[in-house]
């Protein structure tokens, strides 16, 4: 096919630029987000030579979103052109290199007619290695989103709970651990976590899940939040405990967004067929506490799906 199609990419609208061999425009047009602008886009093709034997294909600056998944489906190939590469290929056409929504299009579809064979077309995956894909995005972005919480609520609790930092920081996941957000929960000052007499701390570590060595447990964290420290002005001591109540909710809900999402993508990944093997399954050793393991283990088998 000596004809190319380039997309320029918006939220509630489409640049169309359909350009042959020669660099010659033969058509433009802006469509709308949905199903009517598709027909629309594939009615343009049809009139330039698309046939199921022979399909134009296309350059986008995006990998995602409906209007690449129905192209996609169509089976033709789509291109995903990087932002900033369009901006390199514009300043041949625009001195000025300004951007345009039309004059992107045109751009897009001058790359693959230039430049087809240095870009990679989205990969002809089945539906599930798609749908896993998005599920390992997903769970990546979750896994951002856990360690930007903790981090915030670990910076804050050092200005005025360092005890309980120092309590569970020797330990494996430290305030990620679910007794750890749990007694902050109950006690997010250090005055309240002074009052906490052992049965309560036991309550709260079994209330966690704990099972094992729960009264020596106790008695450690008894002790680590009586010891001698520096502390802030009750009503700011105050102050601050209601902030890290916030912080902690946030945390709490990253961490159920990350676990929710591993679940649904190891789910996922185990229905394909085409995923590797993996030795003796000993998936306890891969799936670590911050489940980064996870994702890279997910990622490699599906290497042709990252996009």
């Amino acid at each position: 096919m000596d004809v190319y199609c380039g997309i320029d990419w918006a939220e509630d609208h489409h640049d169309i630029a359909i350009v042959d061999r020669d660099g010659k425009l033969l058509a433009r047009r802006r469509i709308s987000d949905d199903a009517a602008g598709l027909a629309a886009l594939l009615d343009l093709l049809a009139e330039h030579g698309d046939t199921p034997g022979d399909l134009i294909p296309v350059a986008i600056e995006t990998p995602r979103g409906l209007l690449t998944a129905c192209l996609r489906a169509t089976g033709r190939q789509v291109y995903p052109v990087n932002p900033m590469a369009v901006a390199r290929y514009r300043d041949r056409h625009s001195v000025s290199g300004g951007k345009s929504d039309h004059g992107d299009s045109f751009v897009l579809a001058g790359v693959l007619r230039t430049d087809i064979s240095f870009h990679r077309p989205l990969p002809a995956d089945s539906e599930l290695a798609q749908a896993i894909a998005v599920l390992a995005r997903a769970q990546q972005d979750a896994v951002w989103d856990r360690t930007t919480a903790h981090n915030k609520l670990r910076s804050h609790l050092r200005e005025y709970y360092p005890a309980f930092l120092a309590a569970f920081g020797t330990a494996r996941g430290g305030i990620l651990r679910p007794d750890a957000r749990t007694i902050l929960a109950a006690a997010p000052t250090p005055g309240q976590a002074a009052a906490l007499t052992a049965a309560q701390l036991r309550a709260l570590l079994r209330k966690a899940g704990r099972t094992r060595s729960i009264d020596a447990e106790a008695a450690r964290l008894r002790e680590a939040f009586h010891a001698g420290q520096m502390r802030q002005l009750p009503l700011v001591e105050q102050a601050m405990g209601r902030q890290t109540l916030a912080l902690l909710g946030q945390l709490n809900a990253a961490c159920t967004a990350a676990s929710d999402l591993e679940h649904a993508a190891t789910e996922s990944d185990q229905e394909n067929p085409a995923q590797p093997q993996r030795g003796s399954g000993r998936c306890g050793d891969v799936l670590d506490w911050t489940r980064d393991g996870w994702w890279f283990r997910a990622w490699s088998g599906l290497c042709a799906v990252a996009v």
